[in-house]
């Protein structure tokens, strides 16, 4: 009988399971077989179809908002564009007249006349005819305050310049002919305001003492023709009076692009002239846009605690005394009930 000598013929090496051939064990071979049948099948199986991506909407287009505008003492009828806020608004009028921008005191909307009523504030009607009133002549007033009150009501172009948007019937000022509603107030004794906001000037002149005689630099509108001898309107919020001629309006905004709105409803319309009539009661400001602003962040509180807490998030340099929240909360709730 012969021996096994435990040794394998060259080339060959011996596994636990049998023979590897090539340094593949048979096992091993197998495995490799089968996984090429089944690679080689799977090309024959048809490719599931690849589902495509939903094309994507190309962007949308902004609408090419032109207005038409005119200086209000008369000039040539322009068209302007481009603009997101008042400042880059006065820039494309300045422009299109070759002035400075500087020289724009305020503008209405859809009339040429000083009417407060009209004054353009943050939104425009896609249809309104803006008008530019201008820098006219500068004059000095000496007023003694006799009364806590001078009467004056105070609102500003979101461009630097204060001026006076009502003066109450029977005050001091009313009694005082050379002053009148659209004046821009350029300085108090002297000392220059140009750049102040509506409360902050507004503060100014509460806080002269009673008894004491000070000087307002004033400068007037330049007036057409027909305008001259003519005081100005006064402005007392009215619902019946709307700004806007066409359903939507171009919303400028100092922060971000102008967007295009729907005009505010009725009692938008109506909560905002509310709260304007308390801005005039308390601070001794109108501001419709400041208005607005005070009705939307409502809209979004479920009670004055929120409401006052969004405030001072938003517009916190107002510093609003809370029963001045507290009477804005209920006027607006009240216009909307």
């Amino acid at each position: 009988m012969l021996r096994s000598s435990g040794k394998t013929a060259k080339g060959t090496q011996q596994s636990e399971t049998g023979f590897m051939e090539n340094g593949v064990a048979p096992e091993q071979k197998e495995c490799r077989r089968e996984t090429q049948r089944n690679k080689e099948g799977a090309e024959n199986v048809p490719a599931a179809p690849v589902q495509s991506q939903p094309t994507p909407h190309p962007p949308r287009i902004r609408p090419r908002l032109v207005f038409h505008t005119q200086l209000a003492h008369g000039s040539s009828t322009e068209r302007i564009e481009g603009f997101t806020n008042v400042k880059e608004l006065y820039a494309k009028i300045a422009e299109v007249f070759n002035i400075s921008p500087t020289e724009i005191l305020f503008c209405t909307l859809n009339t040429h006349k000083v009417d407060m009523q009209k004054l353009l504030g943050g939104q425009i009607g896609l249809e309104d005819f803006i008008f530019a009133h201008v820098r006219g002549e500068t004059k000095e007033v000496e007023i003694t305050k006799t009364e806590d009150a001078l009467g004056l009501t105070i609102t500003d172009n979101g461009a630097g310049y204060a001026f006076i948007k009502r003066i109450k019937e029977g005050s001091i000022t009313d009694r005082l002919k050379s002053v009148n509603v659209g004046d821009i107030i350029e300085a108090i004794n002297d000392q220059t305001i140009v750049g102040c906001r509506h409360y902050e000037v507004a503060k100014m002149l509460r806080e002269l003492p009673k008894s004491e005689t000070f000087t307002l630099r004033l400068v007037h509108p330049k007036r057409a023709f027909d305008m001259i001898g003519q005081r100005g309107r006064s402005s007392k919020c009215s619902t019946e009076t709307k700004v806007s001629s066409g359903r939507e309006t171009l919303r400028l905004r100092n922060k971000g692009m102008a967007t295009v709105e729907e005009v505010p409803s009725e009692v938008e319309e109506e909560a905002s002239c509310k709260v304007d009539d308390l801005l005039e009661s308390y601070m001794g400001i109108r501001d419709v846009d400041l208005a607005s602003t005070l009705v939307e962040i409502a809209k979004e509180k479920q009670n004055p605690e929120e409401f006052g807490r969004g405030l001072d998030s938003v517009l916190g340099e107002f510093a609003f005394p809370s029963e001045f929240v507290l009477e804005v909360w209920d006027a607006i709730h009240q216009a909307e009930n």
